[in-house]
C-alpha cells in the first residue's frame, strides 16, 4: 500500500487561555498542505498521579511524561474531530487513542457513524485500554477489566455498524432486534486501529477488529521486529495480518539554529517503511499563523512523497 504521512494535532494544553481557534487551523493547514491524516488524543478525567503514566505495568511508557498536569485542558475528540470534518475535505481523521471502554458503546458507535457519514468516510478510531485507574474510577468502571470492557464496545460497535437487525450477547448485554441508522460509509464499518505493546491480548484484539496497529512500547523502537512478532501472533489467534496498518514515528531532525530540516526528517521515514510501517507519525512545532504552517506542511509532503515513492 502507498505509505501515508500523519501529525498529531495537539489538543491539550496547560495554558487556561489557549487560542483553540488557531489549533483548528492548524488542522485545516494539515489537510491544504496534503497530509494524509490527522489525529487527535484522549483523557476524559485526570487523577493526582501523573507519575503513573511511566509505569508499563499500569499500560503507561517507561520513561513517558504526561504532557499537562492534572487540570490541563484537554478537548474531547470525537468533538474535535466533527469541528475538523466541517471544515476540510480529504484529510482522514483519527483517533490515537480514543479510551473507548469509557463511553456507552451504543452511543459511542453512533457517534462514530454520524461522524463517518458527515465526513464522507474518512475517520479511523484509533483504541486503546489507556494507563489511569481515575479514569475508570469516575467512570465507575473497574480498572483492572479494561481490556475486556473495550473488546465489548468494539464487539457492540461492530455489531451496529454492520448488522441491519442488531443481535449480540455477552456477559455485560443482551440485545435483540437492535436497528441503528445511519451505517458508516466505509464498508465493514469504521476502521479499527489499536494501540499497544505485542501481547496476547493486543495480537487477539488486532485479530478481531484490527485494521491497524499502533504499536506502544518496546514496540516503538524495534519496527521490524515488532511487526513480525505481531503477524505471527495475530495468525495464531486466526487473524489474516496480511495488509495490516501499522504505525511508524519519523525522527525529527533539527538543524543548529533549532529549525526542522524537513528533507532530514523525510527521509527517516525510509528505513520504517522498509521495516513494514505503513503510516509514518511525523512530531514537529507547527508556526501559529496558519499560512506559513500550511508553507512548512506543504514542503514535508513533497519531501515525503519524493523518499517514499
Amino acid at each position: 500500500m502507498t505509505p501515508q504521512i500523519s501529525l498529531q494535532l495537539r489538543t491539550f494544553t496547560d495554558d487556561p487561555a489557549h487560542d483553540w481557534a488557531a489549533t483548528l487551523a492548524l488542522g485545516r493547514a494539515m489537510d491544504t498542505a496534503g497530509v494524509d491524516r490527522v489525529v487527535v488524543s484522549d483523557h476524559v478525567v485526570f487523577g493526582e498521579n501523573p507519575a503513573a503514566y511511566a509505569d508499563p505495568a499500569l499500560g503507561g511508557i517507561a520513561g513517558g511524561r504526561q504532557p499537562t498536569g492534572p487540570d490541563g485542558q484537554w478537548l474531547e475528540p470525537l468533538t474535535v474531530l466533527t469541528a475538523l470534518a466541517a471544515t476540510t475535505t480529504r484529510i482522514r481523521l483519527g483517533t490515537a487513542v480514543l479510551l473507548a471502554a469509557l463511553r456507552r458503546p451504543a452511543v459511542l458507535a453512533k457517534q462514530v457513524a454520524t461522524l463517518d457519514v458527515l465526513s464522507g468516510g474518512r475517520v479511523d478510531l484509533g483504541v486503546g485500554v489507556g494507563w489511569q485507574r481515575e479514569e475508570y474510577d469516575a467512570a465507575g468502571l473497574p480498572f483492572e477489566r479494561r481490556g475486556r470492557l473495550l473488546d465489548h464496545s468494539l464487539e457492540v460497535c461492530r455489531a451496529l455498524w454492520t448488522q441491519q437487525r442488531s443481535t449480540y450477547t455477552s456477559p455485560e448485554l443482551t440485545f435483540d432486534g437492535i436497528h441503528q441508522a445511519p451505517k458508516p460509509v466505509q464498508p465493514d464499518g469504521v476502521p479499527i486501529w489499536v494501540s499497544g505493546t505485542v501481547n496476547d491480548a493486543v495480537a487477539r484484539r488486532l485479530a478481531r477488529f484490527g485494521r491497524g496497529w499502533i504499536p506502544w512500547g518496546p514496540a516503538m523502537r524495534d519496527p521490524a521486529g515488532a511487526i513480525a512478532a505481531m503477524a505471527d501472533r495475530i495468525a495464531r489467534f486466526g487473524g489474516d495480518p496480511t495488509g495490516l496498518q501499522v504505525l511508524g514515528h519519523a525522527t525529527t531532525v533539527k538543524r543548529v539554529d533549532r529549525s526542522v530540516d524537513v528533507a532530514a526528517t523525510a527521509a527517516s521515514a525510509v528505513p520504517l517503511i522498509a521495516a513494514g510501517v505503513t503510516d509514518v507519525r511525523v512530531t514537529m512545532s507547527l508556526p501559529v499563523d496558519p499560512a506559513a504552517a500550511t508553507d512548512l506542511l506543504t514542503e514535508l509532503v513533497a519531501q515525503f512523497r519524493a523518499v517514499t515513492g
